[in-house]
């Protein structure tokens, strides 16, 4: 009986984290945009951007993002890169930058994994 919950709960953990990636860009694709120059940006709160940021990100918190992206990102096919602590939050701002037009913006997900992406970049 106790294998059964052992292979249930791992079953629940593979399911956790593909879900939590689904619809996040990859790594290989990530640094390759930044190589060719796409906006980084920290979706957070100021105070967790002060907290410590990932280098080259910009703070555009997304509860603000709509008002913010015009007067940084004007040409609406810029691709962008949104991360936040877990990519919940950057997987918000993506649905609202997508909503107003932007055609090249991707969810990085967790600091973590962009810290990680900008290393390699």
């Amino acid at each position: 009986m106790d294998w059964i919950i052992g292979v249930v709960t791992l079953v629940l953990l593979v399911a956790y984290v593909f879900l939590r990636r689904k619809g996040q860009i990859s790594a290989d694709a990530a640094v390759a945009h930044l190589k060719n120059g796409a906006l980084l940006i920290d979706v957070r709160s100021p105070a967790e951007y002060n907290a410590g940021h990932v280098k080259g990100a910009i703070n555009m918190p997304v509860q603000q993002i709509d008002s913010l992206i015009g007067s940084r990102v004007k040409d609406k096919d810029q691709v962008i890169l949104l991360h936040c602590q877990s990519g919940a939050r950057s997987g918000m701002a993506k649905n609202q930058l997508t909503a107003l037009g932007y055609t090249q913006v991707h969810n990085v997900g967790s600091y973590e994994r962009a810290a990680h992406i900008v290393e390699r970049a």
